[in-house]
C-alpha cells in the first residue's frame, strides 16, 4: 500500500488517521489539509465498503480501527445502509482555501 508520511512518525501518523476517520464518521464532514484528506479518504472508503457487509467480522474489523463504539454503531446502522446500492465514491473533497499560518491548502472532506 502506498501512503504519504505526512511529516510525522509512524505511531503519530496512524493515530492521527484513526482520529480523522473516527471524526469523519461521527460528524460526517471534517476540515483538514488536502494531504491528510486524501489519505483519510482511501481509509474511509475501505471502512465503508467493509461496513456494507454488515456481518460480525466486519463490525469487529471496524472496532479494531475506529476509536469509539458509538461511531461504529452509527457507521453500521445509519451510514452504510444509505450507500447500499452505491458501488463506491462515498466521500467528496471540497477545497476551501489556504491556512493563514503556513499556507497549507485546506479542504472539507465530507460523506456524499
Amino acid at each position: 500500500m502506498s501512503y504519504k508520511k505526512l511529516g510525522v512518525n509512524t505511531g503519530h501518523r496512524k493515530a492521527m488517521l484513526r482520529n480523522l476517520v473516527t471524526s469523519l464518521f461521527r460528524d460526517e464532514r471534517i476540515n483538514t489539509t488536502e494531504a491528510r484528506a486524501k489519505e483519510v479518504k482511501s481509509i474511509a472508503e475501505k471502512m465503508l465498503t467493509t461496513a456494507k457487509q454488515g456481518d460480525l467480522a466486519a463490525r469487529r474489523q471496524a472496532l479494531a480501527y475506529i476509536y469509539e463504539e458509538d461511531v461504529v454503531k452509527k457507521l453500521f446502522d445509519t451510514i452504510a445502509p444509505k450507500y447500499a446500492d452505491r458501488p463506491g465514491g462515498y466521500t467528496r473533497i471540497v477545497k476551501v482555501g489556504y491556512r493563514r499560518g503556513d499556507a497549507a491548502e485546506m479542504v472539507i472532506l465530507e460523506l456524499v
